[in-house]
């Protein structure tokens, strides 16, 4: 059992957003991507649900600062451990990006490079941050392997991306971006490329590290289900903006209409259904998240 997860309440937040938002020039105008979220997280596991096109995966990668040019990132506050982000030089920006905040991306087929072998690409993220030799970095990378649960680290360390499955390359990413040990860590959709069984062999490591080295977790995914069961709190997004916010725990409880559209439209083995029934989408839920 990992301990309890701390919530903003308990502590001072790790993370602060305040009206966040994230546009892109069109011909017609400025496109918001993201329209004025805000949250506030501690040392726990928050998860982000919503549709391709919510916003979700522009919420993680605006807080480290990632938006592809030529779109620009606005907030009132984005703060992390007191450090205000929307401020801070590139120089400093850089030494926080993988050091105190780190980033699964979905597929490390196309995050790892191809033409280094795994070991050493995790080796190179730790001496970047920590200034250690090639020996120590050695050693550090096959114990942060053995970790993330691989079997004969030692024979994986000089294996190249394309020897390894979706799964052990999921893992292996999840090794490079903890050995420098961030205070936080944005996941996004880490699991989806992945079958059953092999996700939930990850989640329950991304669980045991979180809680072993008392680490915040973004959780970003389109899999309520998944959210409810492995994060402590939840925010519903749609359109670009947040439009409920609870406790994982207390998810079929939640009041939203589109909320309650997405968690009626899952098939459930208990039920049965001629047919599943479609979101209807209602206008009013772009201008005021309600």
């Amino acid at each position: 059992m990992t301990p309890k997860s701390m919530t903003p309440s308990d502590q001072s937040p790790l993370l602060r957003v305040e009206n966040l938002r994230v546009a892109f020039p069109t011909p017609t105008g400025p496109f918001e991507a993201v329209r004025g979220v805000s949250f506030a997280m501690g040392r726990e596991k928050l998860g982000i649900v919503g549709e391709s096109g919510s916003g979700k995966s522009l919420t993680g990668r605006s807080i480290l600062r990632l938006v592809p040019s030529p779109g620009t990132v606005t907030a009132d506050r984005m703060e992390f451990e007191g450090e205000e982000l929307t401020a801070l030089p590139e120089t400093r920006l850089r030494a926080i990006r993988g050091r105190r905040i780190s980033m699964v991306m979905q597929d490390p087929k196309f995050s790892l490079n191809p033409v280094m072998t795994v070991g050493r690409q995790i080796a190179e993220a730790y001496r970047v941050h920590h200034r250690a030799g090639s020996g120590e970095a050695r050693r550090r990378a096959l114990e942060m392997l053995e970790a993330v649960r691989i079997r004969d680290p030692e024979r994986v360390y000089g294996l190249y991306p394309h020897e390894v499955s979706g799964g052990m390359g999921q893992r292996i990413m999840i090794a490079m971006m903890l050995i420098p040990g961030p205070a936080l860590l944005i996941a996004d959709e880490p699991t989806s490329a992945l079958d059953v069984t092999v996700q939930m062999q990850v989640l329950v490591i991304l669980d045991e590290l979180c809680g072993r080295q008392g680490m915040g977790l973004v959780f970003i995914s389109h899999d309520l289900n998944l959210v409810a069961s492995f994060c402590d709190r939840v925010l519903i997004m749609y359109a670009g903006r947040v439009v409920e916010s609870c406790r994982a725990a207390d998810l079929h409880k939640a009041t939203h209409p589109y909320t309650r559209g997405l968690l009626d439209s899952l098939p459930r083995l208990e039920e049965r259904r001629a047919e599943l029934p479609v979101l209807a989408r209602d206008p009013r839920w772009l201008e005021d998240g309600r």
